[in-house]
């Protein structure tokens, strides 16, 4: 059967185009920053220029057409387009500055950015302009919630359903409705999202950090996206600073729904939800292991020792990637159950990466009851999570869901292994992209970068970062041939 597509594509170039003119409102801001510091403001004016001028002209080309709605295809190709043309055009400002002259580096900085990666290219970030520090912790924040949410949070007068778009950006197990209007979710999700940012910029603004840094920090916490403005990352700050942090990494690691909870004192919901209870355990009990060996093995002092142990644990957890210690130093039993954490990833519904514990928590009570099936094949016998049955089309998805993870991870390590990296260089980048994470051992351990990678291993660790922000399927089925048949 020949193929024939029945996608509506003015739909599609009617929204890219509003992402555009967004993302030079949002660029715009960096001339602000730029003039304040006294520093040259051309590279925003430029990026500004080109960015806008492009999506109105677009906007003018096909945004006459609001008619036709969205829908599944078109929803799954605006999103993953979108995060790469707003990678793209996010470079601009490292390619006027000429602070990342290489597009393929500045694309890998700004994807990275977006996708709340964290994998840096750059070795020296001090010496770089207080705008483009700040244009890189931006790439985090609106990355965190979404660029689909945030669309679909302030503007619905664009005439298109809004649920397409955000079942394909949050492709979760089940996306959690706070309320009947997908334009009100989206806008209390964001109104958590910006409470947060606002009151760990305070937070932080009242310790030793100036204005600037808090910002750059908050946006890069919030978005569990972890560039800092510091070669050291947060190991040079104060331990006020680093408790502060360690507080909003573990918020923003909670499925945002429970948070919403809160905010209306609904708690007995809160300490009901399994994923969070399984969240604040793995995060006490690794805590505790690792800092009782961090005393034992590396002789820190008690408090030394907890505060490194909590911070790396919530960083990775949370796949937030900032980093206090080298922890690719520490005895081997205690490093690799960091990497353990590498696998397991935040909760459903919050702005961190990797599986999500919801995963593997329905992977394990499936696993089990595996058992009891086998002893009593009649039996009906369903999963449950929260006190309620799992569909087994839910089962089946994360089993798939696993298996295609796997599967990309093995392929991408050996990937990078054929192009002559070593075994923990290969396995912990691949990691460390596919789910968001950022630092990941060997050569990508917590004190290094991603700069001595050729520019074919930085365009294949481009696509695991995306691949892992929009959770692999949102890709992999516009990748499909099926996709493209009537």
């Amino acid at each position: 059967m020949p193929f024939r597509s029945v996608i509506k594509y003015r739909v599609i170039f009617r929204v890219l185009s509003f992402l555009l003119i967004f993302e030079s409102l949002f660029l715009s801001t960096g001339i602000f920053v730029a003039w304040y510091y006294n520093e040259t403001l051309t590279p925003f004016i430029y990026s500004v220029a080109v960015t806008l001028g492009l999506g109105l002209i677009s906007w003018y080309v096909f945004g006459r057409d609001t008619k036709k709605g969205i829908g599944k295809r078109e929803g799954y190709l605006i999103v993953s387009l979108s995060w790469i043309l707003m990678s793209l055009f996010g470079a601009l400002p490292y390619l006027f500055s000429g602070a990342i002259p290489s597009f393929t580096d500045a694309f890998f900085e700004t994807i990275s950015g977006f996708t709340t990666t964290g994998a840096s290219i750059l070795s020296e970030i001090e010496i770089l302009p207080k705008s483009i520090l700040y244009w890189r912790a931006m790439t985090h924040w609106i990355g965190g919630m979404g660029i689909i949410v945030l669309t679909v949070a302030i503007l619905p007068f664009l005439g298109i359903g809004g649920m397409q778009l955000l079942v394909a950006e949050m492709p979760g197990i089940t996306p959690d409705r706070l309320h009947p209007r997908i334009t009100a979710t989206a806008k209390r999700l964001w109104g958590i999202y910006v409470i947060f940012t606002i009151a760990e910029v305070l937070l932080l603004w009242a310790g030793e950090m100036d204005f600037f840094d808090s910002v750059c920090h908050s946006f890069a916490t919030m978005a569990t996206g972890g560039f800092s403005t510091k070669n050291d990352s947060i190991s040079g700050f104060s331990a006020y600073s680093q408790y502060i942090i360690i507080v909003f990494m573990a918020l923003a690691g909670i499925n945002f729904t429970l948070h919403y909870l809160a905010l209306h004192r609904k708690f007995s919901k809160i300490w009901a939800n399994q994923e969070f209870k399984a969240y604040i355990t793995i995060i006490v009990v690794i805590s505790v292991i690792i800092g009782i060996g961090l005393i034992i093995f590396m002789h820190e002092g008690a408090e030394k020792a907890f505060r490194d142990s909590l911070f790396t644990v919530v960083s990775i957890l949370t796949t937030t990637g900032f980093v206090t210690a080298n922890y690719y130093i520490w005895p081997g039993y205690l490093w690799m159950l960091v990497f353990a954490l590498m696998f397991l990833g935040g909760s459903a519904g919050s702005t961190g990466g990797g599986i999500k514990i919801v995963r593997h928590l329905l992977l394990i009570k499936n696993s089990w009851l595996e058992l009891k099936r086998a002893i009593h094949p009649n039996a009906i016998i369903p999963v449950k999570f929260n006190g309620k049955a799992v569909s087994q089309n839910i089962i089946f998805n994360v089993m798939a869901f696993f298996i295609i993870y796997v599967l990309i991870f093995a392929s991408g390590t050996i990937a990078l292994s054929v192009m002559g990296y070593d075994f923990e260089t290969s396995i912990g980048a691949t990691i460390a992209s596919l789910g968001n994470i950022g630092p990941g051992i060997g050569g990508v351990g917590p004190v290094e970068n991603y700069g001595f990678f050729t520019p074919v291993a930085k365009w294949l660790l481009s696509f695991l970062m995306l691949l892992g922000r929009l959770e692999l399927f949102t890709i992999l089925i516009v990748l499909s041939p099926a996709f493209w048949k009537q």
